[in-house]
């Protein structure tokens, strides 16, 4: 018998890759674009975006780097759609299967509120989710434990019988302090051996 009657999926590398890099391909040398991401902390920066910075304040912050900064900046959020590299294998179809198999499906992500609309194109999957929670539309950001008690109390989730999915360990160790059971995922095939694990059914691997 199942344990876990919904999910709550990360996006970004669990449903659909994302590759800020991609954005400046055949348009910045490599080196320009090594520049760019260090000069600017860009990990730091794409953060506070995910958190809900609005765009113009990160380009003014930039202004005071140079404008070939804020031109990057601007090519980078132009080109965005590039970053997002189709579907992480497998991941489509389990959705499908879990969809199928009556769990509720949830994502929370860390995306800003500006760039989300690009991710059913780049990802469909996302679309067969009941809701997803983005970090920059409500201004929280994993793994911050008020962005978990938003998605249990917003869907009315019990958390014994939720599981939440996310590529990073420091975001699944959030979700166990605030009280959702969680894995790390590292692929299609592992996530299926987790849930099975648990009782749901879906095909091995």
């Amino acid at each position: 018998m199942s344990t876990v009657d919904t999910l709550v999926l990360d996006l970004g590398n669990v449903l659909v890759p994302w590759h800020p890099e991609r954005a400046f391909e055949g348009l910045v040398p490599d080196e320009d674009v090594r520049r760019f991401l260090e000069d600017v902390d860009f990990p730091e920066l794409n953060r506070s975006l995910d958190a809900g910075r609005d765009w113009a304040d990160a380009r003014h912050e930039l202004s005071a780097m140079g404008p070939w900064y804020v031109d990057m900046l601007d090519l980078y959020l132009a080109n965005f759609p590039r970053t997002l590299a189709g579907e992480v294998p497998g991941m489509a179809r389990l959705v499908r299967e879990l969809r199928d198999a009556g769990l509720r499906l949830l994502g929370l992500t860390n995306w800003s509120a500006a760039t989300f609309h690009h991710a059913v194109p780049a990802a469909p999957a996302i679309g067969l989710l009941e809701a997803v929670v983005v970090s920059g539309q409500e201004g929280l950001i994993k793994p911050d434990p008020r962005i978990f008690a938003l998605v249990v109390d917003r869907f009315g989730l019990q958390p014994d019988s939720t599981l939440f999915v996310d590529d990073s360990s420091v975001n699944v160790a959030a979700a166990h302090a605030a009280g959702l059971p969680a894995v790390v995922f590292t692929d299609a095939g592992r996530l299926r051996a987790d849930l099975r694990a648990r009782g749901v059914p879906v095909a091995a691997a």
